[in-house]
């Protein structure tokens, strides 16, 4: 089942194109990743995927409804979402427990279900032992993890993540692919996760969408192996992405 359709996007900072007629999908039961290079606004097509910034023009269709019938739930994970300061005052399990709110009810009180959600949570992220830690006592990827299984607690049809395993190790990047590939494999979820390395995550994945500037500077947005041969693509020297770096890192 289709979550995300998105039909010739482009959208402007100011009177500056940075995104220009992007098409792409993402269906129930896959994992994909987002690519691009330095600059190739990322962030900035997830933004404006999700309605928080406004496309200048074409069409962005996020399915009202799950697989099974039911109301689609959303789970983005931002960059740097993990910089809790060391004052935070809720624990760990306070904080992944918070996740459940929207699904049971603000002034609800948690059932048994719900707390079986959190344990199942942190154990798949390696943070059920830290349940009783104070935020601000962690470093700075397991305080990721515990981003991330706060997600997981409020069981999302749809996971939108943004370079969600910063800060982790490499096991712990590893065992997050594999949770991701089971999430939408075995449950039927849908996820799309900008990396800076597709090589890491290969294995896990389904499809790499890939960001980058043809012949004519526009940003086209494709499936990294199966359309590449058939665009004229301009790949950057190392001189280009150093002059483009300060001036479109502010787009993503």
């Amino acid at each position: 089942m289709r979550y995300i359709d998105v039909e010739n996007l482009t959208f402007y900072y100011d009177r500056e194109p940075v995104l220009e007629e992007i098409s792409y999908h993402v269906d129930s039961g896959e994992f994909v990743t987002l690519t691009g290079e330095n600059g190739a606004a990322k962030s900035t097509l997830i933004k404006t995927t999700l309605g928080i910034l406004h496309p200048k023009k074409g069409k962005v269709v996020i399915s009202s409804k799950n697989n099974r019938g039911k109301k689609l739930r959303i789970a983005y994970l931002p960059q740097q979402v993990a910089s809790f300061n060391a004052g935070f005052p809720s624990s760990v399990h306070e904080f992944v427990m918070s996740g459940r709110y929207p699904r049971s009810g603000w002034f609800k009180k948690m059932g048994a279900h719900d707390i079986e959600h959190v344990q199942t949570a942190l154990e798949a992220v390696g943070m059920w032992d830290y349940r009783n830690k104070r935020i601000g006592e962690l470093s700075g990827g397991q305080k990721q993890r515990v981003a991330i299984a706060r997600m997981f607690a409020s069981d999302p049809d749809l996971f939108i993540l943004d370079e969600p395993t910063t800060g982790m190790d490499d096991i712990s990047s590893s065992d997050f692919y594999e949770l991701m590939h089971h999430a939408a494999h075995t449950h039927g979820k849908a996820v799309l996760m900008v990396t800076h390395d597709p090589e890491e995550v290969k294995d896990f994945a389904d499809r790499n969408i890939h960001l980058l500037k043809d012949r004519n500077g526009k940003f086209a947005c494709f499936d990294l192996h199966s359309e590449r041969e058939n665009l004229e693509i301009s790949e950057p020297t190392e001189q280009e992405n150093d002059e483009k770096t300060s001036e479109e890192n502010a787009y993503v």
